[in-house]
């Protein structure tokens, strides 16, 4: 599949189902703090994406899309606090862990395949 668009991204897509899970999870809690970060990081994830594949060089797409890596990273460390405040239960961290384990995935094998481009 030829990617035309950052929609076309699987990372981008699997990082929009995650946004909304974490709003689901999170969107009422009272500590603001706590879900202003959490969902401020996930959402980076998807605009990272989006803003390295429309600044149209590799170099910067490859920048972005490793940002967006670190922001997925922030998350599940979020997701290990979340846990340790009891926001969430164990399953429902483990459910989250692994749609971000698969958005890693995503981006570093994009960001592996990114260099291989001149």
């Amino acid at each position: 599949m030829r990617i035309n668009q950052f929609e076309d991204v699987i990372a981008w897509q699997k990082a929009r189902e995650l946004n909304i899970e974490l709003r689901k999870l999170f969107g009422n809690i009272k500590d603001y703090s706590f879900k202003d970060q959490i969902l401020r990081a996930g959402l980076s994830i998807n605009n990272n994406i989006a803003e390295g594949f429309e600044r149209g060089s590799v170099k910067e797409l490859s920048y972005f899309m490793v940002v967006a890596r670190g922001s997925n990273s922030e998350v599940r460390s979020m997701l290990y606090s979340a846990l340790d405040f009891g926001y969430i239960n164990k399953d429902q961290q483990q459910e989250m862990m692994g749609s971000s384990i698969v958005i890693g995935k995503l981006l570093t094998g994009f960001i592996k395949s990114i260099k291989t481009i001149k």
